[in-house]
């Protein structure tokens, strides 16, 4: 025998029907704040009405074609029509709530439902004059699991008489549902479309769904520009955390350097009078540029010139071998980033050192990593090679931090050495070059 086909009762393709549309309230709000301009909008109460006609575009063009999703398909869980007006006049102002209304209201007045433009357009009306009167940030406060709490929240208000805007905003769409039930009772499904409800409590639950239909795209929403903010703010924060360990270079190259004139103004005067001039020329480059990032190309023009104030120091005795690759020199580096190994070179591998040395500079291109290298034949250092710890100085620390707070955990300064053979200091940093200006 051929199995029975059962069919929905009444009461069960309604509560799919209002399952289904709440659901795909959700959709839609999801999709479009996945679209950068729709998510800019969102971040600003204060918008352009270039901007509102933008959201309201948005908004309207969806909650149009479900409109007409059922009139042609019959599929009733795609009217959005009313949440989606009382929507965009609460987010963007009366006047985008009344364009979503009618572009809404337009399929339904074509198919004979004269009374839905009119409504439609009045939610959206209703939505941005709720807008004008409450306090803005009370709008994004809208949740569903208010709805859960509603009872005791409309008890508080009575008893304390006092608006809470929570609930207000949430009133609204219970209302205007209400009113589209009883204008639907009055002239007919022909004239309005609106879910029958068979028994009270099926009311209570129409009445429910218009509700989380508005303010489940007001918490996706707003999740999204909680994540926003807060991705902004760390940007902050580690434009500062940069900034922070990029003021603390200048002082330590400074210290240093200062250390190393004032031990030799009573032996060698000439030469002590002749670093202030190259540290006073160096000086007033750094002073010039304030950028956080610069070519690998201005970074080893900056070295020189901390090379030349160690020179006059040491004399003929210090080589310095640069191995440069000329695909990297246009590598953005953080500023001052080689200047600390340059001087750990230096002074913890050659200053001990009887008969001078040689430091090296090299870079390389490997698989769309930037290597640099500052290495030297010195006397050595301790270090287990991969986490300085509480061995590295100031700077050493520093350019370590820099790294990992710029490019992320895996990118820190390595560090190579052995007793009596020299340290070896490399920097992975990703590729990134200034783009190339075409020449004509």
């Amino acid at each position: 025998m051929p199995q029975e086909v059962r069919f929905l009762s009444l009461e069960q393709a309604l509560l799919t029907t209002l399952v289904v549309k709440v659901a795909v309230a959700a959709t839609m709000a999801t999709m479009l704040v996945r679209f950068g301009q729709f998510r800019r909008i969102l971040l600003t109460e204060k918008r352009a009405w270039r901007e509102r006609l933008t959201f309201a575009v948005a908004l309207g063009i969806p909650v149009s074609l479900g409109v007409i999703s059922r009139l042609l398909l019959n599929y009733d869980a795609a009217d959005l029509s009313l949440a989606g007006s009382f929507l965009a006049g609460l987010i963007a102002g009366p006047y985008a709530g009344a364009i979503v209304g009618c572009l809404a209201g337009l399929p339904a007045l074509a198919a004979g439902e004269w009374i839905a433009i009119n409504l439609m357009v009045g939610c959206g009306f209703a939505g941005g004059g709720l807008r004008e009167l409450s306090p803005k940030e009370a709008i994004w406060h809208v949740t569903p699991l208010l709805v859960t709490a509603l009872h005791r929240q409309t008890w508080k208000l009575f008893g304390r008489f006092r608006i809470d805007w929570q609930i207000t905003l949430l009133a609204a769409p219970i209302c205007l549902e209400l009113l589209r039930q009883v204008l639907g009772l009055r002239f007919g499904d022909q004239r309005l479309f609106y879910l029958a409800p068979a028994t009270g409590w099926l009311v209570v639950l129409v009445v429910l769904t218009s509700v989380l239909s508005v303010a489940v795209p007001i918490k996706i929403w707003n999740t999204a520009r909680i994540e926003h903010r807060l991705q902004e703010q760390e940007k902050l924060l580690m434009a500062a955390r940069v900034e922070a360990l990029a003021s603390q270079i200048n002082p330590h190259f400074l210290f240093n350097t200062l250390a190393s004139i004032s031990s030799l103004i009573r032996s060698q005067p000439d030469t002590a009078r002749l670093l202030i001039g190259k540290l006073s020329g160096l000086l007033r480059r750094l002073l010039r540029s304030q950028e956080q990032f610069v070519t690998l190309q201005e970074e080893l023009a900056s070295i020189d010139e901390y090379l030349d104030i160690e020179t006059v120091r040491f004399g003929p005795t210090l080589l310095i071998d640069k191995q440069i690759a000329p695909e990297t020199l246009s590598q953005m580096v953080p500023s001052m980033l080689l200047q600390p190994l340059v001087e750990n070179s230096i002074k913890h591998g050659l200053s001990r050192k009887v008969g001078g040395g040689r430091i090296t500079i090299s870079s390389a291109r490997v698989g769309g990593q930037t290597v640099i290298e500052v290495s030297d034949d010195g006397l050595g250092m301790v270090t287990d090679g991969a986490n300085l710890g509480a061995r590295g100085g100031i700077g050493l620390r520093n350019v370590d931090e820099r790294l990992r707070v710029i490019y992320g955990a895996n990118h820190y300064l390595k560090l190579r050495s052995a007793p009596g053979e020299g340290t070896c200091a490399r920097i992975e940093i990703p590729e990134l070059s200034l783009p190339k200006v075409a020449t004509v």
